[in-house]
């Protein structure tokens, strides 16, 4: 990673953590920091409809207001919506914003340069790839520094994202190929699991039975992965006796070219992430 860049010069404001956007990934991190013990009124979440600021209100006794009234009070705002929805949050906080408030980006391929264009000149900013895991404190967050951001506001932008998961720093260019592989990642294993599910029904046990054997032989080998230490490839060669019936297995998979579809299917989605990024929708 390079070097920190300086510091922004305008003075920290104190004041609760805005979270702006009540999808399913605001109220993951909303959830999140509450079950992380950050108190209910250091923060305030905005959301426009009125079914859902009810849902809210009554589920976290969380304060729920408007776009700019949230960014207006905070000293952190983190902007959960979609890419198409960015350029109008901005609009809507870019008057609001106290010198020095750091601004924390989920949205899928909206760039870190996107961002500080729609906002005061200096403001910190951190772009952040997160996936859907976070729901059960499982999460993969990746967060990149924008220009104005220095260690202290990356430190920050960490300690929100851990409240469901785990975290890790990366350069911006990388953020593309971080979307490809863990923000769409756990798409490619529902769909595997999936796929494993209808086989064994259509070897003969009930979808209950086959459910339950995939989806625990899934947990187990994750929890080998990452217990163990090992390459996968080990931990794969340990259950593939030679001439045996997993190694008939993987013939089939190597024979239908299941492993360049999966790379030609990541490169596919980076490409899409790009596209994001250069606003070609």
């Amino acid at each position: 990673m390079t070097d920190a860049p300086e510091p922004t010069t305008s003075p920290r404001a104190e004041g609760p953590v805005a979270i702006l956007g009540a999808g399913v990934m605001g109220e993951t991190l909303l959830s999140g920091l509450l079950r992380a013990g950050r108190p209910v009124d250091s923060l305030v979440v905005s959301e426009r409809r009125p079914e859902r600021v009810a849902e809210l209100t009554e589920r976290y006794g969380v304060r729920v207001v408007d776009n700019a009234a949230a960014a207006g009070e905070a000293s952190t705002v983190v902007l959960v919506v979609k890419p198409q929805d960015m350029a109008s949050a901005l609009a809507d906080v870019r008057e609001a914003l106290r010198p020095g408030t750091l601004v924390v980006s989920l949205a899928a391929g909206t760039t870190t340069a996107t961002l500080e264009a729609g906002l005061p000149a200096g403001t910190p900013v951190v772009r952040v790839m997160p996936n859907t895991p976070a729901l059960v404190d499982e999460g993969m967050a990746a967060i990149s520094p924008g220009e104005h951001c220095d260690d202290a506001h990356l430190a920050e932008a960490e300690e929100l994202m851990r409240s469901c998961g785990r975290v890790i720093r990366v350069p911006e260019q990388y953020q593309d190929a971080v979307t490809a592989i863990s923000g769409s990642g756990p798409a490619y294993i529902f769909y595997v699991v999936e796929a494993m599910i209808e086989a064994g029904v259509l070897l003969g046990l009930p979808r209950a039975t086959s459910t339950e054997l995939v989806v625990q032989t899934l947990f187990g080998a994750a929890t080998m992965l990452r217990e163990t230490g090992e390459h996968p490839t080990v931990l794969r060669e340990q259950v593939s006796s030679p001439a045996g019936t997993t190694m008939a297995a993987l013939r089939q998979l190597d024979d239908h070219k299941v492993r360049a579809a999966f790379l030609t299917a990541m490169e596919a989605a980076r490409d899409r992430s790009r596209e994001l990024a250069s606003g070609q929708g």
